[in-house]
């Protein structure tokens, strides 16, 4: 690699940032570590996966929620996500929203008064310092702890909600190391608690509408895909206000590979029934230099501002290849630090044809001929029976924040086994690390966990889930 483009080791010590981001720990998870922290100390030139650590309990797969009539949650972290996102708990029948944890008092307040408003008893509240989560955590009035705060602190903090008993669910990505995800499986197994990764885009119209059409051969037999989060980010990562400090930022000048590969690899992950029938094993990533962000910092940014002192790392664009055992690829891309569109990709190709989305459009034999898109509405009848049911939800995203609220309190009310489990969160996630050291090794494929341990060769129902009787 030219010098010009060489890419320095990640800063250890990163000066000048204020520390009040929400639930921020004392640095981020692995900061100034090698590649073998992330990897959970493998090389990064690996390719030939390891055996499986030996099981601590007995799989989560098939596991249902044990049922009840009301769901009592948990909410970590009220920022822009968490803070949002309790308007659709509170939405919900059959959910209270019983405690709240975040340092920044006002905001903890604020939610607080949602609660109230909604006609609920006031929320307890946990505003004491960075840490006061496990207190909510060790709660016995909680079934479900939802976790929204920076990215270094998912980890811990589904971890103290599984060891206090809580089935937990948390924002993307569920971890950043190889090694926390392996203790999230194995602890998942031995607490009997799910840990969910709750990636919304799995629940789009369009991804849900995709999904089933997949599954009833529409595309023939399935062949490839892809999936993305390119989205430009430079704005809102040097507003202090909007994350609460440069915690998102600051993971640019430490890792060169995707940070946040969960939107388009869970979507393109459930058409392809990983760990459902078909599983990931390898993948090799490619990255851009790292421009961007220095860029606009020069563009945007006074003299004297603390991000001057940052020097970013992770690629402007990374391209990742995904193998899976039935021989299938998915393309993964991630672009936060340049100017485009906003972009998920979201495309499905088989034997039959092809979709593609931003903007949707299909190819389908026999449908279509002479080369010639054809129009997605015609297939609204595809439609998941959550839209059907749901046709103009409220919330963010399109809807599909309150979908997948819905539904996963739907499942945890009736009792019945969740839409996607601590494997897939661990799957979904493992490019974080990976692509990282597949960067750092010039492409070099790495091989990606069979966190099933063997599981995933058995066929079983997923987000294409059939309507419950309520």
């Amino acid at each position: 690699m030219h010098d010009e483009y060489a890419t320095p080791e990640p800063d250890e010590n990163p000066e000048g940032h204020s520390r009040r981001s929400v639930l921020r720990s004392a640095g981020i998870a692995g900061a100034g570590l090698g590649i073998g922290a992330f990897t959970g100390g493998g090389t990064a030139r690996a390719a030939t996966e390891a055996a499986p650590p030996t099981a601590k309990g007995k799989t989560m797969i098939g596991v249902p929620f044990e049922g009840r009539a009301t769901i009592r949650v948990g909410i970590i972290g009220l920022g822009n996500r968490g803070g949002g996102m309790i308007d659709l708990f509170l939405a919900l029948d059959g959910v209270r929203v019983v405690a709240l944890c975040d340092p920044v008092k006002d905001k903890t307040a604020r939610a607080a008064a949602k609660v109230v408003s909604a006609g609920q008893p006031a929320p307890a509240t946990y505003t004491k310092g960075d840490h006061d989560f496990a207190d909510l955590c060790e709660r016995g009035d909680l079934d479900f702890v939802y976790v929204a705060t920076p990215w270094d602190r998912h980890f811990e903090m589904a971890r103290t909600a599984m060891l206090s008993g809580k089935h937990v669910g948390v924002e993307c990505p569920v971890a950043m190391r190889l090694d926390q995800l392996w203790e999230l499986v194995d602890l998942s197994e031995r607490t009997r608690r799910h840990c969910m990764q709750l990636e919304n885009c799995c629940y789009g119209r369009n991804e849900t509408r995709v999904l089933r059409m997949a599954h009833a051969g529409k595309f023939g037999r399935l062949l490839h895909g892809a999936g993305a989060y390119n989205h430009d980010l430079r704005g809102l990562m040097f507003d202090p206000e909007y994350y609460e400090g440069p915690w998102r930022r600051l993971w640019h000048t430490r890792l060169h590979g995707d940070l946040y590969p969960n939107h388009g690899f869970g979507p393109v992950a459930n058409y392809m029934d990983i760990n459902r029938g078909d599983r990931v094993t390898h993948i090799s990533s490619f990255g851009t230099p790292a421009l961007g962000l220095a860029e606009y910092r020069a563009a945007h940014m006074p003299p004297g501002d603390p991000s001057w002192k940052e020097t970013y790392v992770e690629s402007d664009r990374t391209i990742s290849l995904v193998q899976t055992a039935k021989g299938r690829v998915i393309r993964l891309e991630h672009d936060v630090s340049t100017p485009h569109p906003y972009s998920r990709i979201n495309s499905l190709g088989g034997t039959k044809g092809v979709f593609e989305d931003y903007p949707e459009r299909i190819y389908l034999e026999p449908d279509h001929t002479d080369d010639v898109w054809g129009d997605f509405s015609a297939y609204a009848d595809w439609d998941h029976w959550l839209w059907k049911e749901h046709a103009n939800p409220p919330g963010g995203h399109g809807g599909m924040d309150y979908i997948m609220v819905f539904r996963l309190m739907q499942c945890m009310r009736l009792g019945l086994v969740p839409d996607f489990d601590v494997y897939d969160a661990a799957t979904w996630t493992s490019p974080v690390p990976l692509s990282h050291a597949s960067i750092k090794a010039h492409g070099a494929p790495q091989a990606i966990p069979d966190f099933t341990r063997g599981s995933w060769k058995k066929a079983r129902r997923g987000v294409d889930s059939e309507k419950p009787e309520d």
